[in-house]
């Protein structure tokens, strides 16, 4: 038997994986001076209020001891670990670590799903249809990487100072950091590692319509699935959606609200764009 486990990158929280029949590992934030486990301990509101009371926030990887007890509970079994990207956390480098200490690793395949939030939800989601109609190991890690290799993913944060505090730009996009009365657009690197500028416009849908306008270079935009995230600005996702909507209406969009973990690195008032093959 395949069993899947993930983390809350997937912006599902341990709960909601356990009904799914999947494992997700919460990612930590620490807020106040306080750590706790995204989704189990804080919610996304609560962490926003205590960041715009002026706490500064950092986050990390699930703790190390809950990935192996993860590993421990099917040592009978073939586990795959959908992990986020590596570079934008070190979720993946500790999954790998955590499996070197099993008697049973070979059975264990630790993948790097080279993003987060949206297409890595959706991935999972793909996952568990894929394992309920029987797919062996290698045919679902070959489904999975085809996922990886189509996705991008676009951040348009509000407040520079938290992508800088978390280390995730390129030096080129930090230089930019001061430029905060227009909007900047950054793009994952292709290596799904750390973000880097894609253009600076004027307005916010100057910066929304730049997205837009890159996603219809695709082939076939209808193979595709477009992933809205937000840091408590729904009217804005909801904008950004609408937007897509006029091009490609029969375009299947799904709007998400980003955690804790992630509001740590695109501040509040963050929009995430992303999209993956369906």
């Amino acid at each position: 038997m395949i069993r899947i486990i993930t983390d809350t990158s997937t912006l599902y929280s341990p709960e909601e994986g356990k009904k799914m029949g999947i494992d997700v590992l919460p990612l930590l934030v620490t807020v106040n001076h306080k750590t706790y486990k995204e989704f189990v301990e804080i919610s996304s509101d609560e962490f926003l209020k205590e960041v715009e009371a002026g706490s500064i926030p950092s986050s990390s990887q699930p703790a190390i001891g809950e990935v192996i007890e993860g590993y421990e509970m099917y040592p009978d079994d073939e586990i795959i670990n959908i992990c986020m990207a590596d570079g934008l956390s070190g979720t993946y480098l500790s999954a790998l670590g955590a499996k070197e200490g099993m008697l049973h690793q070979e059975h264990i395949h630790v993948l790097n799903s080279r993003t987060l939030c949206g297409p890595h939800r959706y991935m999972v989601e793909c996952a568990i249809k894929a394992v309920q109609e029987g797919c062996t190991m290698d045919q679902l890690k070959e489904m999975l990487n085809k996922k990886i290799e189509a996705t991008r993913s676009f951040l348009m944060p509000q407040d520079f100072d938290f992508l800088k505090r978390g280390g995730r730009l390129t030096p080129l996009a930090a230089k930019i950091g001061g430029l905060l009365k227009i909007q900047p657009v950054m793009v994952q690197t292709d290596d799904g590692m750390r973000l880097e500028k894609f253009t600076i416009a004027r307005t916010f849908s100057g910066g929304f319509n730049a997205v837009i306008k890159e996603f219809s270079k695709l082939a076939n935009p209808q193979n595709y699935k477009v992933f809205i995230s937000h840091a408590n600005v729904l009217d804005q996702a909801k904008k950004v959606k609408d937007s897509f909507l006029k091009q490609f209406p029969d375009l299947e969009i799904e709007l998400l609200k980003l955690s804790p973990a992630f509001i740590t690195q695109g501040g509040p008032g963050c929009i995430a764009i992303q999209w993956t093959l369906i």
